[in-house]
């Protein structure tokens, strides 16, 4: 009876198929199909590999797959089969990690997490650093409004006493002098208004078309063109 290598040789010949023709059908490298003919099987793999080849190359041929699988396990010695069914069990050298050590490091980890959590409770409880880093984080300061150099009061004009009334209906920046000295720098809101008095005014409007003076009660109409930045000089003398 011929082996188990000449049989399937044999089948393949007679369909007129090269090793190539059938690696490409089957998707088995002809270099093993080569050796399975030549019974080589050592130059193949582990037996598992070898019985899987055999069975599919078998099965394409039309040979019974099972058969061929047993025919190549009698080839095999008695201690080469029972290898062959034995399962492979990691050597004590490679060992992994014992039960014993994950739970210790599981439990170390735990551990440090807990002092950390208790830690920063005990942070919050007495006002330390981190408690007024996170009262500060969550109630960040605001920014404060431009505040003006200086706020004139607001004294409204006497039968004899000329005064000029600045009022806003646009947000925009002023820059007021009286005699000479500033008084007022700064980026106002719309409705501000504000009383000056003395000889001589000069006042500076970021958006002239926003601003709009009165002297002694009589309005003058707005400054200029909204966006514009307009300077004028305002006397003001005794009745």
């Amino acid at each position: 009876m011929p082996g188990l290598g000449e049989e399937l040789r044999a089948a393949r010949e007679a369909r007129n198929l090269s090793l190539s023709d059938v690696s490409e059908q089957i998707h088995i490298r002809s270099v093993y199909l080569q050796s399975i003919e030549d019974e080589k099987w050592t130059a193949i793999a582990a037996p598992v590999y070898v019985r899987g080849f055999i069975r599919t190359y078998a099965r394409f041929l039309g040979i019974d797959p099972e058969g061929a699988v047993e025919r190549f396990n009698a080839s095999l010695g008695p201690g080469e089969a029972a290898a062959a069914r034995t399962p492979v069990i990691p050597a004590a050298g490679r060992r992994g990690p014992s039960v014993w050590l994950l739970l210790a490091g599981a439990a170390a980890v735990v551990l440090v997490a807990f002092v950390g959590y208790s830690y920063y409770q005990w942070q919050n409880a007495s006002g330390g650093p981190g408690a007024q880093q996170g009262a500060l984080a969550q109630h960040p300061a605001k920014a404060a409004p431009p505040i003006p150099t200086a706020a004139p009061p607001a004294v409204r004009p006497s039968a004899t006493v000329r005064a000029l009334e600045l009022r806003l209906t646009q947000r925009s920046w002023l820059l007021v002098e009286v005699d000479g000295v500033k008084v007022l720098e700064g980026i106002l809101p719309a409705g501000w208004r504000g009383d000056f008095h003395g000889k001589t005014v000069v006042v500076r409007a970021g958006n002239a078309g926003g601003v709009e003076p009165s002297l002694n009660g009589k309005d003058l109409g707005t400054m200029g063109a909204p966006g514009d930045v307009v300077q004028k000089t305002y006397t003001l003398a005794q009745e």
